[in-house]
C-alpha cells in the first residue's frame, strides 16, 4: 500500500483525483487542503509529512487568479513560490517523492512550435513569475521530484473556461472570445490518470528531478474551443472572433503556449486523448450533474 498525500485537494486536479482514487486500491490517500494543511507555514509543512510515511505528494495547490495576482503578488508568492520550496524540503528529508504541478506561463509565449521542457523560461505575469519560483524551488531541495507543466486546465469541478462558456452561451445571444491565443486545452481528469499510471509503474528515477509538459492533443485558439463547446452543448450562442487587445486584462498571457508532450508520453508510455474527446466526456458529466 502506497501512501499520497494530495495538497489543494479541493481544486480541479484534486478533485479528479479523488474521483479515480478507487480505481488504484494500492494506494492510500489523504487529501489535504488549507484547512488541514497551510503550505505556507514551512513548521506546519515539516511537521505534518514528518509524522506520517508518505511515498508521495502531488502538490495539487496553487494561486491561480491569473489577473488578481498582479494585485496580490505577495499572496501569489506564497502560494506559488514559498509553498512548494516547504514540500521539496519536508519531502527530501523524509524520502517522499515530490509531483509538482506547474504551468504554460512560465513561458512568454512568442514561439512558433511547441514549447519543449529544454525551452528557457521567461514570464511576462506575476502568477507566471511566481509559478516558475516553485519549480526552481523544487529542483533546489527536492531529493526526487516530477514537474509537469500544464495548459488551459477544466473539469466538470471548480472554476473554468468551459463552465463560464456554458453559463453565458444560456445567457447571451453573442459573446466575443479571443482567437490570437493559442494552445492546448486540458481536462483535468486526464492528467489526473496520467499520474496515477506513472505512480503505480513505479516509473519515477530516485534521486532525479525532470520537468515534464502534458496537455491533452491538438492545437486550437480559445475562440475554437468556445465554439466546440457551444456546438457540442447545443446552445445556439454566437461566438464572435475578437483580438487580444480588445479585450484588456491586467496580466499578459502567452500568445502560443502550446506544450511538447514528446518527453513524458516516452518516458512513461502515456496515451493521451484528443482536446474534443475529452470535452466531449466532461459535457457528459455536467450534464449528469
Amino acid at each position: 500500500m502506497k501512501n499520497i498525500l494530495i495538497t489543494g485537494s479541493k481544486g480541479q486536479l484534486g478533485s479528479e483525483i479523488r474521483r479515480l482514487a478507487p480505481e488504484y486500491p494500492d494506494f492510500q490517500f489523504i487529501y489535504t487542503d488549507v484547512e488541514e494543511l497551510d503550505l505556507t507555514n514551512e513548521s506546519a509543512v515539516h511537521e505534518f509529512i514528518g509524522q506520517r510515511a508518505f511515498d508521495y505528494c502531488i502538490n495539487c495547490a496553487a494561486y491561480t487568479a491569473v489577473d488578481k495576482a498582479e494585485d496580490e503578488p505577495s499572496l501569489a508568492e506564497q502560494i506559488n513560490a514559498f509553498a512548494p520550496k516547504y514540500l521539496a524540503r519536508a519531502c527530501s528529508k523524509n524520502n517522499t517523492i515530490l509531483i509538482h504541478i506547474s504551468t504554460d506561463y512560465v513561458f512568454n509565449g512568442t514561439n512558433y512550435k511547441p514549447y519543449t521542457e529544454t525551452d528557457v523560461p521567461d514570464p511576462k505575469s506575476v502568477y507566471g513569475t511566481t509559478k516558475l519560483a516553485g519549480e526552481k524551488a523544487v529542483m533546489k531541495f527536492a531529493r526526487t521530484a516530477i514537474i509537469i507543466r500544464t495548459a488551459w486546465f477544466y473539469s466538470a469541478f471548480g472554476n473554468n473556461f468551459v463552465k463560464t462558456m456554458l453559463r453565458l452561451g444560456k445567457e447571451k445571444e453573442e459573446i466575443g472570445v479571443v482567437v490570437d491565443q493559442i494552445g492546448t486545452p486540458t481536462y483535468a481528469g486526464d492528467l489526473a490518470r496520467a499520474i496515477l499510471d506513472i505512480l503505480a509503474d513505479n516509473k519515477i528515477e530516485d534521486h532525479k528531478i525532470e520537468i515534464y509538459h502534458y496537455s491533452n492533443e491538438g492545437v486550437i485558439s480559445w475562440y475554437d474551443f468556445a465554439q466546440a463547446i457551444m456546438h457540442e452543448a447545443g446552445l445556439d450562442c454566437r461566438v464572435k472572433a475578437i483580438e487580444s487587445k480588445d479585450f484588456p486584462a491586467k496580466a499578459n498571457r502567452p500568445f502560443y503556449s502550446v506544450l511538447n508532450k514528446a518527453k513524458i508520453k516516452k518516458d512513461f508510455e502515456l496515451k493521451i486523448p484528443y482536446w474534443l474527446d475529452s470535452l466531449k466526456v466532461v459535457l457528459k458529466q455536467l450534464n449528469q450533474k
